[in-house]
């Protein structure tokens, strides 16, 4: 009988002390809370990131590429499947401002989502530019995200083509291209939608114009100034279409940059830039360094 007393209170002092620690781990202001929950992202760890996000069943966020998760079932199943199908993932904050009025807070944050997956010589490493919003309230003492909005940013291509990107600044995408000369891009492109590994091909003019093998997809440009090659594309086979806006190679060869959705079916004026993917463009036909 005294062994088991023994084992009882050995069990709840063990217990207690776990309670201490775990108490002790908690993000003592929403800031704290944040930067735990992306860590725990970056570090896989769902019972932290189920702690530290609210489970009411009502609660809408969104996504990238138009995703919209309600309740917390829905968000766990995905996250569930990243965990799998990534074999790293980092995730650095480059900006992070938080309010706080009371038990409710409220922030703005841009990070670097990079996932890693495969094996070996063939891992990949992509990187998703993201901003994010949202807002939290204080619980029964603990910070808990409820509510967060998620985008690609606008200009920021990651890379090795982003700091030629940013040089360009913003202004120029809305600048009258006039006397931009824009080089020859007629030929075959094989285009990459990176987050979901779609691989198609586009047969486009010198103007960069012409069809792709998506859905019947076709692709017009409308700008380009200072290798910011801007355009529209058309899926009339799902219905769909959007714009697109890529950094091209000093050579012409290659592209880098993000699309978008505009239409989807009957939703229509879905703001520019909200909702897509980042884009890797190749071209097939190879042109010379010095051709125009």
């Amino acid at each position: 009988m005294r062994h088991r007393e023994s084992f009882v209170c050995l069990s709840l002092l063990l217990l207690s002390s776990l309670a201490s620690s775990a108490l002790a781990s908690e993000p003592s202001d929403p800031e704290a809370a944040i930067r735990q929950m992306v860590r725990a992202n970056a570090e896989k760890d769902l019972p932290t990131l189920s702690r530290l996000m609210a489970h009411d069943a009502d609660i809408t966020s969104y996504t990238v590429g138009g995703r919209k998760y309600v309740g917390w079932p829905e968000f766990e199943r995905e996250m569930r499947e990243e965990f799998v199908n990534a074999k790293k993932i980092e995730i650095p904050i480059t900006e992070l401002k938080v309010w706080t009025k009371g038990d409710v807070a409220w922030f703005t944050m841009e990070l670097d989502y990079i996932r890693y997956v495969g094996e070996g010589s063939e891992v990949k490493r992509t990187v998703l530019p993201l901003r994010e919003t949202g807002v939290l309230e204080r619980r029964a003492g603990r910070w808990q995200l409820l509510s967060w909005h998620e985008s690609f940013r606008s200009a920021q291509l990651g890379g090795p083509l982003a700091s030629a990107a940013a040089a360009a600044g913003s202004h120029r995408l809305v600048s009258d291209t006039a006397g931009a000369a824009m080089p020859d891009v007629s030929g075959e492109w094989e285009i990459l939608e990176v987050e979901d590994e779609k691989r198609y091909k586009a047969t486009l003019d010198k103007s960069g114009n012409g069809p792709y093998t998506q859905h019947g997809g076709h692709f017009a440009t409308t700008k380009f100034a200072d290798r910011l090659w801007q355009g529209t594309w058309q899926q009339p086979g799902n219905d769909r279409e959007g714009g697109f806006e890529v950094l091209l190679s000093e050579d012409s060869n290659e592209a880098k940059g993000i699309w978008w959705y505009t239409r989807v079916g009957n939703h229509k004026n879905i703001p520019p830039r909200e909702h897509g993917g980042t884009y890797q463009w190749k071209r097939l036909t190879l042109k010379p360094a010095n051709a125009q």
